[in-house]
C-alpha cells in the first residue's frame, strides 16, 4: 500500500489515471471485505454461527477462494442438518479427498458418471443437485446419518462406510487439512459446540507417543509434564485432537494440569466442560481414591473408542503393575472412572492459554 501511495502522490491525476485508481482501490476494498469476513476481529466472545450462503474465502491451508467457499457451504449444509462439529469436519475432509473441494464435471474410470465436489454417482439424486456444493453436501450428510455409532468410529470409517469408496483409510491424509478449515486458523466455524464437546481429531495409530527417548519421571521440556508418564501422553492426545503440531505450542504449564488426580479442576478453570458421559477423544479421569488409578496421584487416560455395549476401550501410559511408562488399552465400564474431560474447541484451547 505504501507504494500506491508514493505513485499516487508524485502522478498528475489524469482522467485515464483515475479511472485505473478507482479500479484498483475497488479491488483493494473487496479483498479486505473478504478478509473482514472470514477473518473477524479476535474478542473473548465465543460465538457459534454457520457461515453466510456462498462465503468466499481466501487462500488458507493451500485450498484458494473457490475451494473455501465450497468448504463454506459444506459447513452451512452440516450445522443447517443439526449435525456437531465432527460430523461436519468429516463431509470436509471427504469432498477434500475426492475433488480437493472443486465442483468437478466428470468422474474417473471407476465412476464415470461420478460428479461434484463428493463425486456422487447417478444413484446419489439429479445431477443439477450433484454439482451445487450445498445441494451435494446435503445429500452427503443425509447419508452420514445413516451410519451406525459414528462417534465410536475413526473419520475415515465413517467416510468409508458413508461413500462406499474402495479404500478405507483413503481419507486419514486430509484430517488435519479439514480439522484446520473447519475449526481453526480462522476458520468460521470456530468456537462451535460450546460445551467441550469439540472436534475429535487424529486419535492416533496406538502407541504413538513421541517422546519414548526420554527418561521415565524426568520432565518433558516440551509439555512440563514427566516422560512416559499417564498425564504426558493424555496431553499429547489433548494436542492431536487439536490438531497442533508444533513442539513449541504443547506445553501444558498454562492450564497447570499437574497429577492425574487434579486435572478436572484445571479443566473447570478453564472453563471447559467434565461429564459423566462418555465421548470417543475424551480424558478419563480417575480422582483421589477411585481404584482405577493411584490411590493419592489419581490417573488420566483416553477414550479410544466405545463398544455398541457401551463399554469403554481406554489407552494410556504408565499403568501398574506390569506397564509402569508403558503403553496400554483396557476396557472399562462407562461408570468406572470419576469422569470424562471434554476435548475443548480450538477457540476454548486459545482463550484458556
Amino acid at each position: 500500500m505504501r507504494s500506491l501511495v508514493a505513485v499516487v502522490a508524485g502522478t498528475a491525476t489524469s482522467a485515464p489515471f483515475l479511472v485505473g485508481l478507482v479500479s484498483v482501490l475497488s479491488v483493494v476494498a473487496v479483498v479486505a471485505s473478504i478478509i473482514a469476513a472470514i477473518f473477524p476481529t479476535v474478542n473473548n466472545t465465543v460465538s457459534c454461527t454457520a457461515p453466510p450462503k456462498n462465503a468466499v474465502g481466501v487462500a488458507f491451508g493451500g485450498y484458494g477462494p473457490e475451494q473455501l467457499k465450497n468448504a463454506s457451504e459444506i459447513i452451512r449444509a452440516g450445522k443447517d442438518a443439526k449435525l456437531d462439529t465432527r460430523d461436519i469436519t468429516i463431509g470436509v475432509m471427504v469432498a477434500m479427498g475426492e475433488s480437493s473441494l472443486r465442483i468437478l464435471a466428470y468422474g474417473d474410470a471407476a465412476g464415470p458418471d461420478s460428479r461434484g465436489l463428493f463425486q456422487q454417482r447417478d444413484s446419489w439424486g439429479p445431477l443439477s443437485v450433484r454439482m451445487d456444493a450445498y445441494g451435494s453436501a446435503g445429500l452427503f450428510f443425509d447419508a452420514l446419518k445413516r451410519v451406525d455409532n459414528r462417534p465410536s468410529k475413526q473419520p475415515t470409517i465413517v467416510a468409508h462406510e458413508t461413500q462406499r469408496n474402495a479404500d478405507p483409510n483413503h481419507y486419514t491424509k486430509f484430517w488435519d487439512s479439514a480439522v484446520a478449515v473447519v475449526s481453526g486458523s480462522g476458520a468460521s466455524m470456530a468456537g462451535c459446540d460450546l460445551g467441550g464437546s469439540g472436534a475429535p481429531g487424529d486419535l492416533g495409530k496406538g502407541d504413538d507417543y513421541p517422546f519414548n527417548s526420554g527418561e521415565y519421571n524426568a520432565t518433558n521440556p516440551v509439555t512440563g509434564l514427566a516422560f512416559k508418564n499417564c498425564t504426558d501422553f493424555a496431553w499429547w492426545r489433548l494436542m492431536q485432537q487439536l490438531g497442533i503440531t508444533d513442539q513449541a505450542k504443547m506445553d501444558a504449564r498454562p492450564i497447570g494440569p499437574g497429577n492425574g488426580a487434579t486435572w478436572a479442576d484445571a479443566w473447570k478453570r478453564a472453563g471447559w466442560e467434565v461429564s459423566k458421559t462418555p465421548k470417543v477423544g475424551a480424558i478419563i479421569w480417575y480422582g483421589i481414591g477411585n481404584p482405577g488409578g493411584h490411590p493419592v496421584y489419581g490417573h488420566v487416560a483416553v477414550v479410544k473408542a466405545i463398544e455398541s455395549d457401551g463399554k469403554v476401550i481406554e489407552e494410556g501410559y504408565n499403568m501398574a503393575p506390569d506397564k509402569l511408562g508403558a503403553y496400554y488399552t483396557r476396557t472399562i465400564y462407562p461408570g468406572a472412572p470419576s469422569g470424562y474431560l471434554l476435548i475443548p474447541t480450538p477457540g476454548q484451547y486459545a482463550k484458556a492459554i
